[in-house]
Order: C-alpha cells, then sequence, then structure tokens
C-alpha cells in the first residue's frame, strides 16, 4: 500500500528551491520582511515541508489490509468487514502522572469518571488524563482567552479550522507550548513506533518559527492528529423521500432548483433545505484558498467575491428565500438540519460524511426512516464541477511549555497508544470502549455501540484527536463504506488542488475582518434584509478594508511558490 507521505500518495511541491521560498514565507519569514508597506503582525506564513528536523519516518506495518484500497489521502482505503484486532503495542510503558487537558464537545459532556476513561488508563499504562471540556460551539473563540491566561491545564486540543480566531497564532504557539522538537526530532520509532509511523506531512504541518524574521528559527510543536484528505462536506439528500416525489437526482443546480421547487411546500411545512450558506459556494465554483486564485486572463489573484459567479450564487440564495424553498428560520443559525431531515421537514441538508453513517444506525436502531446519501458535484450553466478537498491534519494537541521533559515523554506515551490504527485493540478500546459496556459485537463480529458507549464514546470527542493514526481508513456499516469509497472514487476528477500547497497562512487581520463582514452582508442578502443591487457595494467595502491587503499578501506567496 503506499505510503501517504510518499510523492506518489500526495502531490509536493518543493519550498526551498532556488533560494528557498524565494524572498518570503521560508520556515514563518512574515511578509514584512519582504514587503515594506506590511506592518509587523499583519500575517504571516509558515512552510509545511522541507525541515530536517522533524521524527524520521519508519513505516509501521498494517495489522490488516483493507478490503478497498483507494489512493490516500483523497481517496482513502476502507474496510467493509471488521478485521480480528491485533495488540500494537506488546510491551506498555508505565506511567502515573496525572494531566489535565482541555477539549471541545458537542452535545453532553461525559463524566470522567466513567469506566471508559478506566480502561484507556488502563490500557496506556497508567497514566491519567482528565478532560476539561469545553463547548464546541464558543470553543475556537473562547481558547483565546484561556491560551492568553494560561488556563487550559496541561494541553489543549485545537482543531485547525479553529486558528482563525486568534489574532497572532504563531506568536501564541512559541509563548504558550512545549517545544518538542529535541525529543521527537531523528529515530524514535523504539521508544515512540507509531509516533514515528505518522506521515511525514503530518509533522511538517506542526511546526512554528519561534522568530518570525529567522527561518532557522522553526520548531516542532504540536502532536498532529489524523492526516486526512478528500471530501470535507457534501449536501446530503434523503432520497427515499425524493423517489417517492418522482424527484430525479440533480445533475446540475438547475436541477436542484427543479428538484426544491417540486418539493417544497411552505403551507404545510415542508423546505427544501434547512440552510445552504457554506456548501453553496463550491457549487458556483468558488474555492479560492481563503478565497483567493489565479486569474490566468488578468495575470493577478482574485478573490471569490469578485467573480461572476458570486453574483450568481447570492442570486441562487436569494431566489430560494423569496420562493421559500428555505426554512423561515434559517436566519437564526440555530437549525439542526439533520433532526429535521429524519422529520421529513427538508429534503437536503449540508453536512459532513460522517452523517452518512450516524443516519444508517439511526435508521437500524429504528430512530429514523428512509436513507441519505450525497448529491454529485454540481455546477451552473454547464460549467465543470468543482471541489475543494483539504489535504492536511485535523488539528494538533500542544502541550503546556512549563511541563518537564519527563512530563512530556510520558503523554507521548500515550499519544503513541492512540495512535494505532483500525485493526488494533487499542484503537477499538479508544474508538468503541468496553465490551459489554459501550459496545457488543453483532452477527458479523463487528461493535455496535450500546446507549451508554454512543453517549459516552461514540459522540464526544474526548482523547480520540489526542494524535493521529499512521492511517486514515474508511469504517463501519460496510454498505455506507462501500457507497463512500465509490463515492470518493467519482470525484477525484473534479478535486481542485490549493494554489498555496505546502504553506500555512495566517492571514492580516484586517483582512479577516473584512471577510467577517462580508459574511454578514451576505446573509443579509440571502435573507432579504438587503437588495441584490447593494453586491457590488459590499465588494467594495471588503476591498476597501482589507480585501487588496489581502491581494498583495497572498500574491507574495503565490509568486514565491511558483518561481521558476
Amino acid at each position: 500500500m503506499p505510503d501517504s507521505s510518499s510523492p506518489q500518495a500526495m502531490r509536493r511541491r518543493s519550498l526551498f528551491k532556488a533560494a528557498g521560498l524565494g524572498a518570503i514565507g521560508a520556515a514563518g519569514l512574515p511578509f514584512a520582511a519582504a514587503c515594506s508597506d506590511l506592518k509587523t503582525g499583519e500575517g504571516s506564513t509558515q512552510t509545511t515541508e522541507g525541515f530536517d528536523f522533524l521524527p524520521e519516518y519508519k513505516e509501521w506495518p498494517l495489522p490488516a489490509e483493507p478490503d478497498l484500497v483507494g489512493d490516500p489521502p483523497n481517496h482513502p482505503s476502507a474496510f467493509t468487514s471488521y478485521p480480528d484486532p491485533v495488540e500494537a503495542i506488546s510491551e506498555v510503558p508505565s506511567g502515573s502522572g496525572t494531566y489535565e487537558f482541555t477539549v471541545p464537545f458537542w452535545g453532553e459532556a461525559p463524566s470522567n469518571d466513567d469506566s471508559y476513561f478506566a480502561a484507556l488508563r488502563d490500557g496506556w499504562g497508567g497514566t491519567t488524563i482528565n478532560l476539561r471540556q469545553a463547548d464546541g460551539n464558543t470553543y475556537a473563540d473562547t481558547s483565546v482567552q484561556w491560551l492568553n491566561a494560561n488556563e487550559y491545564g496541561d494541553g489543549i486540543l485545537l482543531f485547525s479550522w479553529m486558528l482563525g480566531s486568534h489574532t497572532n497564532f504563531q506568536e501564541t504557539v512559541v509563548n504558550s507550548f512545549y517545544d518538542l522538537t529535541d525529543i521527537l526530532k531523528g529515530d524514535i520509532s523504539g521508544r515512540w513506533p507509531l509516533l514515528a509511523g505518522l506521515p511525514t506531512q503530518s509533522w511538517a504541518q506542526s511546526v512554528w518559527s519561534k522568530d518570525p524574521a529567522d527561518p532557522e528559527s522553526a520548531r516542532l510543536f504540536g502532536i498532529p492528529s489524523t492526516f486526512s484528505g478528500g471530501p470535507g462536506n457534501a449536501m446530503f439528500v434523503r432520497d427515499d423521500l425524493m423517489d417517492d416525489a418522482g424527484i430525479a437526482m440533480p445533475t446540475t443546480i438547475e436541477e436542484l432548483l427543479e428538484a426544491a421547487r417540486t418539493w417544497s411546500d411552505d403551507a404545510n411545512g415542508k423546505w427544501a433545505f434547512g440552510s445552504i450558506d457554506w456548501i453553496l459556494p463550491q457549487m458556483f465554483g468558488l474555492i479560492g484558498d481563503d478565497g483567493w486564485s489565479w486569474d490566468e486572463k488578468q495575470g493577478k489573484l482574485v478573490n471569490d467575491c469578485e467573480k461572476p459567479e458570486f453574483t450568481e450564487m447570492l442570486e441562487f440564495r436569494r431566489l430560494c428565500w423569496d420562493e421559500k424553498l428555505i426554512h423561515p428560520d434559517a436566519p437564526t443559525g440555530t437549525l439542526d438540519g439533520g433532526a429535521m431531515q429524519i422529520a421529513g421537514t427538508i429534503l437536503f441538508s449540508q453536512e459532513n460524511p460522517v452523517r452518512w453513517y450516524e443516519y444508517t444506525a439511526l435508521v437500524k436502531d429504528g430512530a429514523a426512516t428512509g436513507s441519505i446519501k450525497p448529491l454529485p458535484p454540481l455546477a451552473a450553466k454547464g460549467r465543470t464541477p468543482v471541489l475543494k478537498a483539504s489535504t492536511s491534519v485535523d488539528g494538533w494537541t500542544f502541550l503546556n511549555k512549563d511541563l518537564s521533559k519527563e512530563q512530556v515523554e510520558e503523554l507521548l506515551d500515550v499519544a503513541n497508544w492512540c495512535s494505532a490504527p483500525f485493526g488494533t485493540k487499542e484503537y477499538e478500546l479508544m474508538e468503541y470502549g468496553v465490551e459489554g459496556d459501550h459496545f457488543e459485537y453483532d452477527a458479523t463480529g463487528t461493535p455496535i455501540y450500546t446507549e451508554h458507549g454512543t453517549k459516552i464514546v461514540q459522540a464526544p470527542v474526548n482523547l480520540k484527536q489526542y494524535s493521529g493514526k499512521v492511517q486514515k481508513f474508511l469504517t463501519g456499516d460496510p454498505e455506507v463504506v462501500q457507497a463512500q469509497f465509490d463515492y470518493n472514487a467519482s470525484v477525484q476528477q473534479y478535486i481542485v488542488p490549493s494554489a498555496f500547497e505546502g504553506v500555512r497562512i495566517e492571514a492580516p487581520a484586517a483582512a479577516k475582518s473584512a471577510a467577517q463582514t462580508l459574511s454578514d452582508q451576505q446573509n443579509d442578502i440571502a435573507y432579504g434584509r438587503a437588495e441584490l443591487s447593494t453586491i457590488p457595494d459590499i465588494v467594495a467595502t471588503f476591498m476597501e478594508n482589507g480585501g487588496e491587503e489581502a491581494r498583495e499578501f497572498y500574491t507574495d506567496v503565490y509568486k514565491s511558490l511558483n518561481e521558476k
């Protein structure tokens, strides 16, 4: 099976051709150093390739070969049957420390006293990690306060999408978190063989620079979670309801609109959509990285909002609102699209693919009826559909800089245990809990959550994101696994690579603020609070209040990456 850190598995672009990353961007060098009219702190970059101080990759042999072999990371391999789990770590190092980690949760937080956590503690050697669980809906913003006050315990989990809430995350990293470089560089396979088996990109994306003006100051700060790629979301449809209504699966935006009109009945409490705000731009080809993409005809970077498709997208959203194809409470942002789709109140729901498995499980448990499946990639006016696939780690666990080296090594022992992949006993305990309490085996030998397990193990994040698995697979209900595998295969031709591959970018603060204002103004138009005629005005406002500064910033990145 191809190694997901190999050139065959992921197209790589050297960032050190010619003179590193050109004059800017190498190992975190901010653009202020190369562009005198940008002020310090107004954006920075961090290369995520080319380091010589990362853990040396040593392939960790998989305990079982997948049933369906894909092309990771955008087309992960899959298991349609549950293998007999084997032990990944025969001799578990003993640990006696007690630590507290801050992690997000959505729903009801499980008790640290549950038997699940006791079993994990025994499994990885005795180290106690108590969870300080915080509301995931506000976690990104409140994490800024915890980090500033050093009130997050001994470690904190941050998903990559949360970093945008931090004004200068590079500064936060180097001032708050433990520098793991000296502990993890080189060959670590003797003590931490599973951490050594993580893809090199995982570790490379966990680097930040201590001194943005010094490329040599790049250091390793995060324990990466799982490295993944492929479609990150989709518009799921109740295909059973669509079939009952005689509606064909849409293959274009125009057909989607007709399907929505056929289904919706505002007077009788039926709407096509709960919301379409974050899935629709992709359908109109608006997939710029941070909103930016290179326009060959104009010979410059343009923002999605400058494209004619932006106006088309907003016109579509407004049309759906005016024709009452969207739930009337959509503007509140509080609708539970999944629950409404189960009830048959809405037909389409924008979701993460995990929802596919959850819905199928609910049907088998008698808590839902019918079935869902993702719409194929759609486009308007005869265009070719495009998809964005984020090839990256999901997030990181950062350890407090005040810990001792011995404490960090103990926590890395736990991280190594947590990196065991599907097909191991460690994975089974982490992902399913204790047999007879949190799960039972079904007739095929597959773990099925109990009611208690669903609440304690399946639903919360817990420590399942503490460190990445050596490889990510599609697993779960065999029919859904096969369907998702086939779906992933079918969309590969539409995936558009990032224009800024190999660089982590923190945009200027003014650009972040302008982007949020633009998002709010889009909603005003889409929900009838402002007129479509104001679209040129909101674009102009964006450009004047941070957009042009961002264009200059991202242009420097783009040109550095594409130097001949």
